[in-house]
Formats: C-alpha cells, structure tokens, sequence
C-alpha cells in the first residue's frame, strides 16, 4: 500500500466510513486501468463526500480515476499514476423529475436502465443508446459524452445536459447550468465537462432534458452488396424526407453475425445499412414507402422489422466496443470522425489495410454523422496491431478525421497514443486543467496531449 499511507486511508474511511473504503487486492485489481491497479476503492455516499475525498486526496498528492459501473474505464491512454478508484455508484437520488416540463435530475451513479424505468411511464426517456448500456452510469455517460447510432437524430449527452453539480479537487462544489431547459444565465461551465472524462472534476448529479418515447418504432434493413451502393443510398437518404432515428451501415460479416436471427442467411453477407423510425404509426408507414422507393432505385430490397425483434441487435450495435471484446477477446477496437461525404471511401480504405495485413476486420458506421467503428479481430501480436492503427489513424487524417483508441491491450496502448495528435486548441485545454486540476491528480495522462 505504498501508495497510500495509512494516515490517508484512515483520513478517507472517516470521511465515507469503514465499510464505503476497499483495499483488498481483489477488490483493487478488479479496477484495474492497463495494468496499473489501484491502492485502494472508495465508495463516497454523496457530493459532499466526493468533494472531501478529491480535497483529501489532492492534500496528499494521490492520483484519483472517478467511475460509475467502469463500462468506459478502459478509455484514454495508461495512467501515470492511479492511487485511488472513486466509485459514484451511490450517488443515485433523484433530485426532483417533472414529466410536464420534460425535465429531471439525478445523481451520477444512477445506471441508464434505472434512468430509463423511471420515465417510461409517463411515456418520456432519455434519447441514447451508449456504450455500456443499461449497466452505464449517467455521470459516466456525460463525463464521456458517449452516444450511439441515436445521435443521428437526437444528438449527444451534451445536447441533454441542462445542468450539473461538480466536486472539484479545491474540496468545493461547483452548480452549473440550471433545472430547466431554457438557461441564459451565463457562459455554461459544465459543458467544458462533459466530454473531459473525469480529468477536470467529478460530476456528482446531472439536470436533463427528456423527450416523449415514440408511439411505434421499427427497424429497416437494406442489403447493399458494395460501399458504393451505400453510399449512394446514404445520399438519397439524407436528401430525402426520410428523417431517421439512428442509422448504420454494417459490414458484411458483422451484419451476419449482429443480426442473427433477425434476418435470413441470405442477407447475411453483404455491407447492410439498419435504420430505425419512429413516430406514429402513419409517419412510420410513410418512411417504409420512401425508403422503398429509395431501395428501388439503387437495386436494395428493403426488409422490415418490429422493435422487440431488433431490440438485442441494436444493443450490440450500439455497444460494439463491448460486443467485439467479448466476442474476440485480445482485439482492438477504434473510432473515427470525419465529414460525412467520406466515411465509405475511408472504410473502403481501411478494409484494404486489414487485408494486406491478413487481420480481420469488423465495421459500425454511422453514416449520418461521420462516425465509424472498427473492430480489429486478430491481429497476430501489438506490434503489427501498433502499426495498423498508425496507418488507419493516417488514413482517418487524410480524410480530415480523426482516429481514436477506445479499447486495446496494454502492449498495443503502451506503442500509440489513444487520442493521437492534439489539435489546434490543446493550449486552452492545458490552461483548463491547470484551473481545475492544479496538481493534476484527475486521471493523470489519460487525455488528449497526456494532460
């Protein structure tokens, strides 16, 4: 316990309580970040506890990783130091939730599929389909800004944020936003964390915008047979009055493989674009005859599908980080940006990498927005799986995007960086850290630049 003196852990369990302060190596190792484990876990019951906890913690120089379910713990590179594991996973009150003004807040442990139960009975939820899914926590969600295929037509975590509380290392406790939608009170400081994964404070309860669950959804699948059909049929769709909930575009074996049982083997092997709608049951009709229409004209047969058929493909989709380590384990997972006019050309690109390279390749597009996962299946050992993300990272700049690292092993993390180059506005992201974080005990290295 090198790492932290015993006078600080017995300063940490006076602030939670002997039994909210783990230090047992199989409680600690369960929390590890690319190899490096933490000395011991704490479990703070409320946002005063966390904020004593960062003050604690920074007093003694101690480095801190904040977690909800640790769904998204694995993201960012290595960090330099990791003292203590800050559990918010009780942090689940909720503090008020008012169904007519489509509004609520609650705090940052609460998990997504709890979120999700609390209002679908007034016919409401919360617009995303994260990694992690259900088992995500909301603090967790925001502090990485994750969303999924639904980000086509709902947007981001940062799009539902009305307000949130922050603990911050000073020991304080900062509010920002507000508790309705329409906020003009000033420059929003929360935006600045969400998205900054829990290098610059520790987000302890979230004000969000909610938004009337649709009357009837259902899913579309159009087998494409090359990237050059989808393309095509990607334009016609964002061309079209065709306003899609979430869309994709699946490689051929991946659609196989997501999509059993949903769809017959011959469909199974071409790239397939999935598009769900939603609305009532007339405005849902009325997508089926465009899309048909649209199909049609490209050669692509248009298969529909009700919710609860697709629900579990869809999760995967959405999840895919998760599914693809799960189902081949030891692989590398990335995700890049770019306009959207190249995302197929990119794909086309970096499928022709994986098969110089003999590595499998797993592809989930999001063509509306310019986003593409990338599972790499098999690579034969780090250093060829470095050296293929270097060139898909080449490959994703040439196309004015960018790639990131969302899960790997630790050799193949420890020869790229996770984020690659920093941009243009790094200056002002050190400039924030040193505000927030002055001694830089946040999850330190983790971030873009190794803030």
């Amino acid at each position: 316990m090198a790492g932290v003196p015993e006078a600080v852990r017995t300063a940490l369990a006076a602030i939670v309580g002997e039994v909210q302060l783990g230090t047992e190596p199989s409680v600690c190792e369960v929390l590890s970040v690319d190899g490096r484990v933490p000395d011991c876990v704490i479990y703070p019951g409320s946002a005063e506890q966390v904020a004593k906890t960062l003050k604690c913690a920074a007093d003694n120089g101690l480095a801190v990783v904040a977690f909800g379910s640790a769904t998204k713990l694995g993201i960012g590179n290595p960090p330099r130091k990791y003292d203590i594991a800050l559990c918010t996973r009780n942090l689940t009150d909720v503090r008020y939730y008012e169904p007519s003004d489509l509004t609520a807040g609650v705090g940052a442990g609460m998990k997504f599929r709890d979120l999700q139960n609390l209002f679908k009975p007034d016919k409401l939820w919360l617009p995303l389909d994260p990694a992690g899914g259900g088992e995500s926590t909301i603090g967790g969600i925001v502090a990485a800004n994750v969303s999924g295929p639904l980000r086509h037509f709902y947007g981001t975590p940062r799009d539902m944020v009305v307000g949130m509380h922050v603990a911050t290392t000073e020991g304080k406790l900062i509010k920002t936003g507000g508790r309705v939608v329409k906020n003009v009170a000033g420059y929003d400081l929360g935006k600045l964390l969400i998205g900054s994964y829990g290098t610059l404070g520790v987000i302890t309860e979230v004000n969000l915008k909610l938004f009337p669950l649709p009357a009837e959804r259902k899913t579309f699948i159009l087998s494409t047979g090359t990237l050059g059909v989808a393309r095509d049929l990607r334009r016609s769709i964002l061309a079209s009055p065709v306003e899609p909930l979430r869309m994709v575009l699946l490689d051929g074996k991946t659609a196989g493989v997501i999509g059993q049982g949903v769809q017959s083997e011959r469909m199974s092997n071409e790239p397939q674009i999935w598009l769900e709608a939603g609305g009532s049951k007339s405005v849902v009709d009325r997508i089926w005859r465009e899309l048909n229409a649209l199909g049609q004209a490209v050669g692509a047969q248009v298969h529909t599908h009700d919710n609860e058929d697709t629900a579990g493909a869809w999760q995967a989709i959405s999840d895919f980080a998760s599914w693809t380590g799960k189902t081949y384990p030891g692989s590398v997972v990335l995700r890049g940006t770019m306009p959207i006019a190249n995302s197929e050309k990119f794909l086309s690109l970096v499928q022709q990498e994986a098969q110089n390279e003999k590595v499998r390749m797993a592809s989930v597009a999001q063509p509306g927005v310019g986003i593409v996962y990338l599972g790499l299946l098999n690579p034969q050992n780090s250093g060829q799986a470095a050296g293929l993300v270097s060139r898909i990272r080449n490959a994703a700049e040439k196309s004015d995007g960018a790639l990131v690292v969302i899960s790997a092993p630790a050799e193949v993390k420890a020869q790229v960086d996770a984020w690659g180059t920093a941009g243009t506005g790094f200056e002002l992201m050190r400039k924030l850290k040193a505000a927030w974080d002055p001694k830089g005990i946040l999850s330190p290295g983790r971030f873009v630049g190794a803030v």
